[in-house]
């Protein structure tokens, strides 16, 4: 353990660091911006905690590592009318998010070295930091794969085709044998588009009683069932995104039980929310891809994320311009902003709930992302670097329009009463948000 004073301290707060089995009322101390040592409530801990050159009292608060989100989209380049890069990273640090991972579906696509570097560049003085996750094929149709091994030399830590699915089965082989060579996971938009057939919303009573073209939820199930055995063929590591259905949760379940190295997400509209809430308002806010589903459905997330099926909850922060959402709910592009209300959905709608306490949630949002994707964050281990998040975890509070830090504002949850708020955001022991 250190002697020696450190340049800051965070004092008095309830530390969770399921990394390290750590969940109780300490001390953070930080010196030259990496953990210098975690110490529970002793006295020698508070008299060395006096000693610091600068104290944060985080009493009444928990203090936990940053928080990692592995799917985001900062739209930057080319649609920075709805995101930027440093708009995003300040939405992820004012959600508590240190490290977000973002996808490729960019203009230009990230299916090179070039735009993987862009990205990297325009990340180095952002507010949270940026791993980039490159194409699966050239600029997402499918047809050639990208160079995979440039792409992993540059950077990429996982490869997607995120928004398009790999309809060609040996196309999709083919980039899990490529990945298993890099030790790095095929993340899976996992939705046959030949039965999506350009349908909107969930298929069913909603989608047929509203008059609305609907996205059979069998698109989702047969594509995990299709990939799932291309992953116990080949070996690799899959992850797959989103997931919406319950029978996908089953399927992801048995082939866990199977020994296949698959791994997934849920993201909070879909363990909240269903299609039924689309005909009160026509909200293009819940025009999401995959859709909002059935009430069966988001029960059968909640189970998954219980019962250790589904491993990480990510965001799937996906800004549009009010312009391009102002439009009838069919010809509106899907997606919803999340980076900063992901957290504090989880505390509402599932620790408050009791189906997670607070370790179980912050290891989904912290120690799994940075194991699948390995990543060197997510813990508060002497050493690492000081990316800290600290929560009230009772604080209510209003979702407001004009209250995001994103460019964009589409969230169907503007209005809605929350429990649970980010404080404060360190990044590298440098403050990056504050309420």
């Amino acid at each position: 353990m250190a002697k020696h004073s450190a340049d800051l301290v965070i004092s008095g707060g309830r530390i969770i660091d399921p990394a390290l089995g750590f969940g109780k009322e300490g001390h953070v101390f930080i010196t030259n911006g990496c953990i210098d040592a975690v110490e529970g409530d002793t006295a020698a801990a508070k008299k060395r905690a006096v000693r610091a050159a600068e104290t944060i009292d985080a009493a009444g608060q928990i203090v936990v590592p940053g928080l990692i989100d592995c799917h985001v989209h900062l739209r930057e380049p080319g649609r920075e009318d709805a995101e930027t890069i440093e708009s995003g990273c300040h939405a992820a640090a004012a959600g508590g998010f240190t490290t977000v991972c973002c996808m490729p579906n960019t203009t230009p696509r990230i299916d090179n070295q070039e735009t993987v570097k862009f990205v990297q560049d325009r990340a180095k003085t952002a507010r949270a930091r940026v791993y980039v996750v490159g194409a699966i094929t050239k600029n997402l149709d499918g047809k050639e794969l990208a160079e995979i091994g440039d792409l992993v030399k540059m950077g990429a830590v996982a490869i997607t085709d995120d928004g398009h699915y790999v309809q060609n089965p040996e196309i999709m082989r083919r980039a899990l044998e490529y990945s298993k060579m890099f030790d790095i996971p095929v993340m899976d938009h996992a939705e046959d588009q030949y039965l999506v057939a350009g349908g909107v919303m969930n298929e069913g009573y909603e989608s047929t009683r509203l008059g609305i073209s609907g996205a059979t939820s069998a698109a989702e199930e047969i594509a995990i069932e299709r990939d799932v055995a291309l992953c116990r063929m080949t070996g690799a590591r899959l992850h797959i995104q989103h997931v919406s259905t319950a029978r996908g949760v089953e399927a992801i379940r048995r082939a866990k039980e199977d020994g296949v190295r698959v791994t997934c997400e849920a993201c909070p509209h879909h363990f909240i929310l269903t299609d039924s809430l689309i005909g009160e308002t026509f909200n293009t806010a819940l025009r999401v891809n995959p859709p909002l589903r059935t009430q069966a459905d988001v029960d059968a997330i909640i189970e998954g994320l219980v019962d250790g099926t589904i491993d990480v909850i990510a965001s799937d922060h996906a800004p549009h311009s009010a312009e391009s959402k102002d439009v009838v709910f069919d010809d509106a592009p899907p997606g919803m902003i999340g980076l900063e209300l992901t957290l504090s959905l989880v505390k509402t709608y599932l620790i408050d709930k009791g189906y997670l306490t607070w370790a179980e949630a912050i290891r989904k949002m912290t120690t799994v992302p940075a194991m699948i994707f390995k990543l060197p964050h997510g813990t508060l281990e002497p050493g690492s670097e000081a990316d800290i998040t600290i929560i009230d975890p009772e604080r209510k509070w209003t979702v407001k329009a004009d209250g995001f830090h994103s460019k964009s504002s589409n969230s169907p949850f503007i209005g809605k009463r929350l429990v649970g708020r980010v404080t404060r955001t360190l990044l590298s022991g440098r403050e990056v948000f504050a309420l």
